[in-house]
């Protein structure tokens, strides 16, 4: 019941170790192509003392724990053995920091839907500890927070400024026929553990009108059209 499932999408190349929202795609891939693996999530009620019994008449391993859908996924990520161009997951993955951070340090470029109230900085924020005001009373602060004055703004703010320029960009055909829509770009600044994080923000607005948001870590100069691709690899 818990061991990796492996199945194959129709109409899509296979590749290994990605769970259910997220996608790769590899530079290139093994001889023997294997199908993609997942593996079961289980709410954490059932690690409860009393299921115990049931997950050992479901086949259940007794050592095994619970994780969250976001650890899972990070786990088959990290068991793929194909280089990764990119990885490119929903706005459930996309929202968790620990995620992107684990992708960076991994050196894995990202491309994670967000929603639209998400928070991002347009100037790189100064982060510190603050120094305690003349005649303060009470603890020094400890905890490092935005010094500076530049307040975050939601994602869909973003989208509706008069400085952001929207392109037309003929992704790819579709099942449906052609995936041509209108993108934009903008650089900004996340906080992470307390510190500032330099991401793309990638905004693509459909034929009919709806806005959706992804961050990545792609490179700077990286152009819009391959950031508008790899935005919409998810959508056949």
């Amino acid at each position: 019941m818990v061991r990796p499932c492996w199945y194959r999408p129709p109409g899509r190349d296979p590749s290994p170790g990605l769970p259910k929202g997220c996608f790769s795609f590899p530079r290139r891939l093994p001889d023997k192509r294997p199908g993609w693996t997942g593996k079961l999530f289980l709410p954490e009620s059932w690690f409860a003392p009393e299921m115990a019994a049931e997950r050992q008449r479901l086949g259940i391993p007794a050592e095994r724990g619970f994780e969250t859908k976001i650890e899972l996924g990070w786990r088959m990520i990290q068991r793929v053995q194909v280089p990764f161009e990119a990885v490119a997951f929903d706005d459930l993955y996309g929202r968790s920091g620990w995620l992107r951070a684990q992708l960076r340090q991994a050196d894995i470029v990202y491309m994670a839907d967000v929603p639209q109230d998400t928070q991002v900085y347009l100037s790189r924020p100064e982060v510190g500890v603050p120094q305690p005001q003349p005649g303060q009373r009470g603890r020094r602060p400890k905890r490092s927070r935005v010094l500076s004055e530049a307040k975050p703004v939601e994602v869909r703010q973003v989208s509706l400024r008069p400085d952001i320029r929207w392109k037309q960009v003929r992704v790819r055909s579709t099942e449906r026929g052609e995936l041509n829509d209108a993108f934009a770009l903008r650089r900004v600044w996340t906080l992470w553990e307390g510190q500032p994080v330099e991401e793309w923000l990638v905004m693509r607005r459909s034929g009919e009108g709806d806005t959706s948001y992804a961050l990545s870590n792609a490179s700077a100069d990286t152009p819009l059209e391959r950031l508008a691709w790899l935005m919409c690899q998810r959508y056949f």
